[in-house]
């Protein structure tokens, strides 16, 4: 039966368009392919929500010529006019994030829906303050959860749940590319990422993925031990003039996670890659593995695992690489923030479920600032259960989330 009381059409407020994520993903490959598809399929089967967006941002040039790009209509450098407008019922956030909580703030006070990138503010504290002005204002929010919806970790879901690994024990991953310092070759990263007086950082920028990949996959996280550096200690900004690197660059952490898995991430700007992609995951359990990427799954299970002895005298001429079985994906992945954008604008037209909003992103900022802390002391940081009535431990809430500033 359709739906008739559903919106023909849905306005979205895109503030941050011009910048690398906000116009790559978020404006061409999610809500511009929503547009052509015809708009978003609701529960019903056949009523569809097609999307109309309102680019926001500093620079009236660069969006007229985004606008003119893409046929899209509407665009505007003030954000308040925006928001005051009621043609736009969702705020979509893809600011630097020294600058986003102030943006959502407005955008809760106007009522709006929002959606974000993370982390979704510069502290736990200010990121649970969010999560408090949405439930009070009564606003639907969500925050992008991206690598959840990646084809390697849905199938990595997948096995997790038909039981594959058995007891699973331990998760190691390995993240990240040679940033280049901006001096012979352009850095292809902003220099901002690189300042932690900016909100840069390897830890602010990994850490919240993490904890949302760990705990919806594997449990969550209870502690984290971590050491953050700074490899490249100045580099070459936009303009070709020399800057201090105040911000991480490397980020070498183990997570303890609820029901004894122990996790070792590490994260880094600084490091040639020797693998099969970018980020890669193996997962190792009683009866089982598997090492997923972006795209890729590898399993072997028990009964196909060799049998390896160690001898140092002589060259080991087994493929080990061959023991490994190609899992098949079985269906078509779509890109991962388009997924979400259309689960997100569900949520705001007939209320789907939506389990990635502002308190899962303030769990993100939590991690982070453990993180951040760790390396400063140097121990094991334990991470509190968090609920919008704050952290279940106050004591420990207070230890493991100081203001980024401070820890920096």
């Amino acid at each position: 039966m359709v739906d008739h009381s559903a919106p023909q059409s849905i306005g979205i407020i895109m503030n941050g368009v011009s910048g690398r994520m906000g116009y790559r993903q978020h404006l061409v490959r999610s809500i511009l392919a929503i547009r052509e598809q015809g708009g978003v399929l609701l529960a019903d089967g056949e009523t569809r929500v097609q999307v109309e967006p309102i680019l926001v941002g500093r620079s009236e040039k660069k969006l007229a010529d985004l606008a003119a790009k893409h046929g899209i209509e509407h665009y505007t450098t003030n954000l308040d006019e925006a928001l005051a407008d009621d043609r736009w019922q969702i705020y979509a956030d893809f600011l630097v994030t020294k600058a986003r909580a102030q943006a959502i703030k407005k955008a809760i006070a106007a009522g709006k829906a929002i959606y974000t990138e993370k982390p979704t503010a510069e502290s736990f504290e200010e990121a649970l303050e969010l999560a408090r002005l949405a439930e009070e204002a009564g606003i639907k929010n969500g925050v992008v959860h991206d690598k959840l919806y990646l084809p390697g970790l849905q199938k990595l879901k997948r096995l997790i749940d038909s039981g594959f690994f058995g007891r699973i024990l331990s998760v190691r991953g390995e993240f990240g590319y040679w940033v280049f310092e901006g001096d012979w070759q352009p850095a292809q990263r902003p220099s901002w990422n690189y300042r932690a007086e900016d909100g840069g950082g390897i830890i602010v920028d990994m850490f919240p993925h993490w904890n949302y990949v760990l705990e919806n996959l594997f449990g969550r996280v209870e502690s984290v031990y971590a050491k953050a550096v700074t490899e490249i200690p100045a580099r070459i900004d936009e303009r070709g003039e020399a800057y201090p690197a105040t911000a991480d660059d490397a980020a070498y952490a183990i997570f303890e996670l609820e029901g004894g898995v122990i996790a070792q991430l590490n994260s880094s700007w600084t490091t040639r890659v020797n693998r099969d992609e970018l980020v890669e995951f193996q997962v190792d359990g009683t009866h089982g593995s598997a090492v997923v990427g972006l795209f890729g799954c590898k399993i072997q299970p028990r009964n196909a695992t060799p049998k390896p002895v160690w001898n140092p005298d002589l060259a080991d001429a087994h493929d080990y690489a061959g023991d490994w079985i190609e899992s098949p994906g079985n269906r078509e992945f779509e890109n991962g923030f388009k997924t979400q954008w259309e689960e997100f604008i569900r949520h705001v037209v007939e209320d789907a479920p939506n389990e990635f909003d502002f308190l899962a992103g303030a769990r993100g900022v939590l991690l982070a600032e453990a993180g951040l802390e760790s390396s400063k002391a140097g121990r094991r940081i334990d991470i509190p259960v968090v609920s919008l009535d704050g952290a279940a431990d106050a004591s420990a809430a207070e230890s493991a989330a100081p203001q980024l500033a401070e820890v920096r």
